[in-house]
């Protein structure tokens, strides 16, 4: 048996937005958020079911996992494995926008239902020591949550670091799942969660369609193009800086060397520079 790298963005909607498989995001919102009692999940309503990315000449956009449950509250689940430049903006963004767009222009305000972001995140984020962090609106000095309708999770996968034989809560098992399952051949013993063991066997890629299995590689294909655009872009700008100091430093020492009345012939020889370039630095000073 052999399972998918679930960060890979085909495979994370493929595993939590299955809609024929439900009890695997209710088992996951439950584990991760904590939810206890009353505030359990039984029923979700997944709104962008998975589906298959379109290849031809297309960017993949699949991104996240909604879903809203029985009390109204609405859940945006995210992969993200870069470190992206201005990502908490975009997730503010997000999840602002996310709540807003529950009523119309003239609908009260007390229809809005609560709005709960998760970050599954293969990069270290906050300062947090913990793998899990839970941000929310609260006073500065009384730690009072004033707001209540939006809360903002992340999942650092760097900083889990528990092996197979340490797991012990249901969080931990979600997470070691995301972070190792491609690395792993069976499905553990320890997984007696039905949601969880659903989650592993739609992650078993024997059972997936030649299509999906393009979808997935394709997946992995952009990525390794954005790096290698990040990796040309840092190399070029490396190279200019370093032209530019040079080029800073040339001049530094041309007009050093004629501010003490060396000519201009002497100049070239101790700066290995042809005399033209030594007259063009000397004009662009004078």
């Amino acid at each position: 048996m052999k399972f998918v790298d679930v960060k890979n963005d085909v495979a994370f909607r493929k595993v939590f937005g299955n809609e024929s498989r439900k009890e695997t995001l209710i088992s996951f919102l439950n584990a991760i958020l904590g939810f206890h009692g009353n505030q359990r999940i039984t029923k979700v309503n997944i709104l962008n079911p998975y589906q298959l990315p379109k290849l031809k000449g297309g960017k993949v956009t699949i991104i996240d996992v909604k879903a809203t449950d029985y009390m109204g509250r609405s859940f945006i689940i995210e992969m993200q494995v870069a470190d992206i430049d201005g990502f908490d903006k975009r997730v503010l963004y997000y999840t602002s926008k996310s709540y807003a767009d529950q009523i119309k222009r003239g609908d009260f305000y007390r229809k809005l239902q609560p709005v709960i972001f998760i970050g599954i995140l293969d990069f270290e984020h906050t300062q947090n020591p913990n793998y899990i962090s839970r941000s929310q609106v609260r006073d500065i000095e009384t730690g009072e949550q004033t707001i209540k309708d939006v809360e903002f999770n992340y999942i650092e996968l760097p900083k889990f670091n528990k092996e197979l034989s340490e797991l012990k809560t249901l969080t931990e098992k979600w997470v070691y799942f995301i972070k190792n399952a491609e690395n792993l051949e069976v499905i553990p013993k320890n997984i007696h969660d039905a949601g969880l063991k659903s989650a592993y066997e739609e992650a078993n890629i024997q059972t997936w369609t030649q299509e999906e299995l393009d979808a997935y590689d394709y997946v992995f294909m952009r990525e390794e193009d954005e790096r290698a655009k990040y990796d040309k872009a840092i190399k070029n700008a490396v190279k200019s800086a370093v032209k530019s100091a040079v080029k800073a430093k040339e001049e530094e020492l041309v007009i050093g060397l004629w501010k003490n009345g060396v000519p201009t012939d002497v100049i070239s020889k101790s700066a290995k520079l042809p005399i033209e370039q030594v007259q063009e630095i000397l004009e662009k000073y004078t």
